[in-house]
């Protein structure tokens, strides 16, 4: 299957830019990664939730040839003041260095990082273009490039992987945010992106770390996803709400294991009774630690509820859910933001949205509804109309992407 008039259109970009900073991927290959849409359970990665979610079409395009020198060479258009990415295997600047810290570049610094770390060797360099637009907050843009990255360097370098080192690609992608970046995000992005399959929904157990991929049911209503754009420029997980409350659900852990509870993550809190006992026994001194508990035992109680309602193809269900997620982020979890809340908040009152709620790792961003087809029309509308009332310094920076479930990642040959 051939580029959509979208990739066309981000190939002719980065064919342009390659001229223009005279980098050489004339017939070389093209690897598209996507973005995702999780349906469950959103911040309950580093939570030990099991996780569920699709790839969606807000992309990353990176055109990439072996230059026949051992120096790697990238330019980004999406950050053009940065200009070419250049460097050698080997010679990187160190993890979390200030010198990197306003710049894209520290992604493929890190994967070089965290590759050689783990073994690997680089000796045949590249060159590459890339593009994307994916939404900065709330579709995992940082992890579609890292993955791309890391699928690229080890392609160019002649590494072969089988499905058994699945795994090992999501742990490295990881580890270039936590160790290189300093991000504290989890795998939920990584795992969303990378095995996402058109018209499946993912599913993963972390109990025993298992993919499976579950169908949409029969009789499904016909429904879009609608990605709602703030407009927000959200700064890295690290300077974020996500880093401080990742720090607080890690804090109760840590006081429940102290007062006798055999827990090792708040996805432990699976029963009612010993949910209902912490919140009683901690909630008076730490009313804040418990609300979170309580809107990550909640969600994973829902979870089962919308696989069932996904396999059963009653999508009205998975919405309803998703909304109620969406309230238990916003007043449990409190990971939300202004804008976001004004995004669901509009769309809430428009006939055919199914559910509402913020997206990502939380503060600014995006937000994400699933909408009946007919409606899609209606949101956009009603976005267009209230939100730059409400948020005037935004009113040229919004946007509603309309996404479809693709597959993660795909490569391109012929196309340059």
């Amino acid at each position: 299957m051939g580029l959509t008039q979208e990739g066309q259109v981000a190939l002719e970009k980065i064919q342009q830019w390659a001229k223009e900073h005279r980098l050489d991927i004339a017939d070389g290959t093209v690897r598209r990664t996507s973005s995702r849409f999780c349906l469950g359970v959103e911040h309950g990665d580093y939570n030990g939730t099991e996780l569920f979610g699709v790839g969606t079409d807000r992309f990353i395009w990176m055109a990439y040839k072996p230059n026949g020198i051992h120096r790697i060479r990238l330019f980004s258009g999406n950050f053009p003041d940065d200009g070419i990415v250049s460097f050698e295997s080997g010679t990187v600047p160190a993890p979390k260095a200030d010198e990197i810290a306003h710049t894209w570049g520290r992604f493929p610094y890190g994967v070089d990082h965290i590759l050689t770390r783990e073994g690997f060797k680089f000796p045949n360099g590249f060159d590459a273009v890339l593009y994307g637009n994916i939404p900065g907050g709330g579709m995992s843009r940082s992890a579609s490039l890292t993955i791309n990255l890391i699928l690229t360097m080890l392609e160019v370098n002649h590494y072969e992987k089988d499905e058994a080192e699945d795994l090992k690609i999501i742990d490295m992608a990881q580890a270039v945010e936590n160790v290189y970046i300093g991000s504290p995000c989890g795998q939920l992005d990584q795992i969303m992106i990378y095995f996402a399959k058109e018209g499946m929904g993912t599913y993963y157990n972390p109990a025993d770390r298992s993919i499976k991929y579950i169908p949409l049911g029969e009789g499904a209503a016909d429904f879009r996803i609608a990605v709602l754009d703030t407009g927000t420029d959200r700064p890295g997980l690290e300077k974020s709400t996500y880093a401080v409350r990742r720090r607080e659900c890690e804090e109760l852990v840590a006081i429940c294991q102290k007062a006798g509870y055999e827990i090792s993550c708040l996805a432990d809190v699976k029963d009612e009774t010993t949910c209902r006992k912490i919140l009683d026994q901690f909630r008076t001194q730490h009313p804040d630690l418990c609300d979170r508990l309580t809107y990550i035992f909640g969600a994973q109680q829902r979870f089962y509820q919308m696989l069932d309602a996904w396999r059963a193809g009653d999508i009205e269900t998975v919405g309803a859910i998703f909304r109620e997620d969406g309230l238990g982020l916003r007043d449990d979890y409190k990971i939300s933001g202004r804008e976001l809340e004004t995004m669901c908040d509009i769309v809430r009152t428009v006939p055919g949205v199914l559910g509402e709620r913020m997206l990502g790792g939380g503060d600014k961003g995006a937000s994400g509804a699933l909408v009946q087809a007919e409606s899609v029309e209606s949101v956009r509308e009603a976005v267009e109309t209230a939100y730059p009332r409400s948020r005037p310094d935004f009113a040229d920076k919004y946007a509603v992407h309309t996404c479809k479930v693709v597959d993660g990642v795909k490569v391109f040959e012929g196309v340059l």
